[in-house]
Protein backbone atom coordinates (compact mmCIF):
# COMPACT_ATOMS: atom_id res chain seq x y z
CA UNK A 1 0.00 0.00 0.00
CA UNK A 2 1.39 3.45 -0.84
CA UNK A 3 2.32 5.62 2.13
CA UNK A 4 -0.01 8.53 1.48
CA UNK A 5 -3.16 10.10 2.82
CA UNK A 6 -5.41 11.19 -0.01
CA UNK A 7 -8.53 12.19 1.89
CA UNK A 8 -9.52 12.85 5.48
CA UNK A 9 -13.28 12.74 5.94
CA UNK A 10 -14.79 14.21 9.08
CA UNK A 11 -18.21 13.15 10.30
CA UNK A 12 -20.17 16.30 11.11
CA UNK A 13 -23.48 17.07 12.81
CA UNK A 14 -24.45 19.94 10.49
CA UNK A 15 -22.94 20.00 7.01
CA UNK A 16 -23.78 23.68 6.43
CA UNK A 17 -22.26 24.85 9.75
CA UNK A 18 -19.09 22.83 9.25
CA UNK A 19 -18.75 23.91 5.62
CA UNK A 20 -19.06 27.55 6.64
CA UNK A 21 -16.41 27.06 9.34
CA UNK A 22 -13.78 25.65 6.96
CA UNK A 23 -14.63 28.25 4.32
CA UNK A 24 -14.14 30.95 6.98
CA UNK A 25 -10.64 29.55 7.55
CA UNK A 26 -9.97 30.54 3.96
CA UNK A 27 -9.95 26.98 2.62
CA UNK A 28 -11.04 26.52 -0.98
CA UNK A 29 -14.21 24.51 -1.48
CA UNK A 30 -14.00 22.12 -4.42
CA UNK A 31 -16.55 22.16 -7.20
CA UNK A 32 -16.72 18.39 -6.68
CA UNK A 33 -18.84 19.14 -3.57
CA UNK A 34 -22.48 18.12 -3.56
CA UNK A 35 -25.44 18.48 -1.18
CA UNK A 36 -24.32 15.19 0.42
CA UNK A 37 -20.58 15.83 0.90
CA UNK A 38 -18.39 18.92 0.89
CA UNK A 39 -14.78 18.82 -0.28
CA UNK A 40 -11.96 21.24 0.50
CA UNK A 41 -8.58 21.26 -1.22
CA UNK A 42 -5.46 21.17 0.95
CA UNK A 43 -1.78 21.33 0.02
CA UNK A 44 -1.45 17.60 -0.64
CA UNK A 45 -4.77 15.92 0.13
CA UNK A 46 -8.48 16.66 0.45
CA UNK A 47 -10.74 17.24 3.43
CA UNK A 48 -14.25 15.84 3.17
CA UNK A 49 -17.19 16.77 5.38
CA UNK A 50 -19.98 14.20 5.55
CA UNK A 51 -22.91 13.75 7.96
CA UNK A 52 -21.62 11.70 10.91
CA UNK A 53 -24.42 9.10 10.97
CA UNK A 54 -24.06 8.54 7.22
CA UNK A 55 -20.29 8.19 7.56
CA UNK A 56 -20.77 5.57 10.28
CA UNK A 57 -23.25 3.70 8.08
CA UNK A 58 -20.85 3.84 5.12
CA UNK A 59 -18.21 2.16 7.30
CA UNK A 60 -20.73 -0.45 8.49
CA UNK A 61 -20.84 0.93 12.02
CA UNK A 62 -23.79 1.99 14.15
CA UNK A 63 -24.30 5.73 14.65
CA UNK A 64 -23.41 6.97 18.08
CA UNK A 65 -22.33 9.75 20.31
CA UNK A 66 -18.89 11.26 19.97
CA UNK A 67 -16.40 10.65 22.77
CA UNK A 68 -14.71 13.65 24.38
CA UNK A 69 -11.39 12.63 22.81
CA UNK A 70 -11.49 10.57 19.65
CA UNK A 71 -7.83 9.52 19.76
CA UNK A 72 -7.02 11.54 16.63
CA UNK A 73 -5.73 15.02 15.96
CA UNK A 74 -5.19 16.70 12.64
CA UNK A 75 -2.31 19.12 12.26
CA UNK A 76 -1.29 22.10 10.18
CA UNK A 77 2.43 22.78 10.34
CA UNK A 78 3.38 26.40 9.80
CA UNK A 79 6.53 28.34 9.05
CA UNK A 80 6.83 30.29 12.33
CA UNK A 81 5.33 30.78 15.79
CA UNK A 82 3.78 34.01 14.48
CA UNK A 83 2.06 32.04 11.73
CA UNK A 84 0.67 29.67 14.39
CA UNK A 85 -0.76 32.61 16.34
CA UNK A 86 -2.25 34.13 13.18
CA UNK A 87 -3.82 30.83 12.10
CA UNK A 88 -5.33 30.32 15.56
CA UNK A 89 -6.85 33.80 15.42
CA UNK A 90 -8.47 32.90 12.07
CA UNK A 91 -9.82 29.62 13.52
CA UNK A 92 -11.31 31.43 16.53
CA UNK A 93 -12.85 34.13 14.31
CA UNK A 94 -14.41 31.35 12.21
CA UNK A 95 -16.03 29.83 15.31
CA UNK A 96 -13.38 27.38 16.50
CA UNK A 97 -12.70 26.92 20.19
CA UNK A 98 -9.25 27.11 21.74
CA UNK A 99 -8.41 23.84 23.47
CA UNK A 100 -4.78 24.63 24.31
CA UNK A 101 -3.30 28.07 23.67
CA UNK A 102 -0.09 28.01 21.63
CA UNK A 103 3.13 27.90 23.61
CA UNK A 104 6.74 26.86 23.30
CA UNK A 105 7.12 23.07 23.47
CA UNK A 106 9.64 20.89 25.26
CA UNK A 107 10.89 19.62 21.88
CA UNK A 108 11.83 23.10 20.65
CA UNK A 109 8.76 24.01 18.64
CA UNK A 110 5.58 26.00 19.18
CA UNK A 111 2.12 24.45 19.26
CA UNK A 112 -1.52 24.94 20.22
CA UNK A 113 -4.88 23.25 19.61
CA UNK A 114 -8.37 24.30 18.55
CA UNK A 115 -11.52 22.34 17.83
CA UNK A 116 -13.97 22.76 14.98
CA UNK A 117 -17.76 22.99 15.52
CA UNK A 118 -17.96 19.19 15.82
CA UNK A 119 -15.10 18.87 18.32
CA UNK A 120 -12.48 17.60 15.85
CA UNK A 121 -9.08 18.59 17.22
CA UNK A 122 -6.59 20.51 15.10
CA UNK A 123 -3.02 21.22 16.14
CA UNK A 124 -1.32 24.30 14.77
CA UNK A 125 2.42 23.86 15.08
CA UNK A 126 5.76 25.27 14.12
CA UNK A 127 8.53 22.69 14.09
CA UNK A 128 11.88 24.35 13.39
CA UNK A 129 13.29 20.94 12.40
CA UNK A 130 10.82 20.42 9.50
CA UNK A 131 11.06 22.15 6.14
CA UNK A 132 8.47 22.79 3.44
CA UNK A 133 8.59 22.14 -0.29
CA UNK A 134 8.06 24.97 -2.77
CA UNK A 135 4.44 23.78 -3.02
CA UNK A 136 3.92 24.21 0.74
CA UNK A 137 4.00 20.52 1.58
CA UNK A 138 5.77 19.21 4.66
CA UNK A 139 9.22 17.90 3.68
CA UNK A 140 10.11 15.32 6.31
CA UNK A 141 13.71 14.08 6.39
Amino acid sequence: MPARISIVTLGVADLDVSSAFYAALGWQRSTASSPEIVWFRTADSALGLFPADELAADAGLPPGGEPAFRGVTLAVNLESPQAVDAALAVAVAAGGGIVKPPAATEWGGYSGYFQDPDGHLWELAHNPFFAFTEQGQLDLP
